[in-house]
């Protein structure tokens, strides 16, 4: 055991709420305390990175849908963009989507009575422009950690499934 294992061990699991560690299962009050402070950390990351790729002041939500109804070079429904990104606040979607409408980032469509949204040329040059940026500034010190890829991939694939069990915890609490 490192020194530094050893002290965090001596401690106890590093968390946020200590009364919800003690519990059953305390690596997943570890878990949530990473993936709060990850998440902050990644919306503020999205934002400046989106900032130095020269696009508009945008919230963490726009920049990420900006990405999604890129992704693929297809257009979306307002129910795919929430599906995917787990929106269950349909509202805040729409508001992003029509912030970036505006923007002249992305454009209305149709797919039969479906109303769509797709990618303009200028919402495909920002995102390759932030590809630039994140790669320069994010990926290059992230390979430098050393981290495997695989366990990386592990590592999402496990948050992927986890999401599942909050997402049903969230129904049945709902259902009280």
């Amino acid at each position: 055991m490192t020194e530094e294992t050893r002290a965090t061990h001596d401690v106890g699991p590093v968390v946020s709420s200590a009364h919800l560690a003690d519990s059953a299962l305390p690596a997943l009050s570890e878990v949530e305390f990473a993936v709060t402070m990850m998440n902050h950390a990644f919306q503020r990351w999205v934002v400046r990175c989106m900032t130095a790729a020269g696009g508009p002041a945008m919230s963490p939500l726009e920049v990420l849908i900006l990405h999604l109804v890129h992704h693929r070079g297809r257009a979306k429904t307002l129910a795919d963009v929430c599906m995917i990104l787990n929106i269950e606040d349909t509202h805040l979607a729409n508001y992003a989507i029509r912030k970036l409408t505006q923007a002249g980032l992305v454009e209305p469509g149709r797919k039969g009575k479906e109303k769509t949204v797709q990618i303009t040329a200028e919402g495909a040059r920002l995102c390759a422009r932030y590809k630039e940026v994140r790669e320069a500034l994010l990926v290059r010190t992230a390979r430098q950690l050393g981290h495997d890829p695989e366990d990386i991939s592990r590592v999402a694939a496990l948050l992927r499934a986890l999401s599942g069990s909050y997402d049903q915890a969230a129904r049945a609490a709902a259902a009280l």
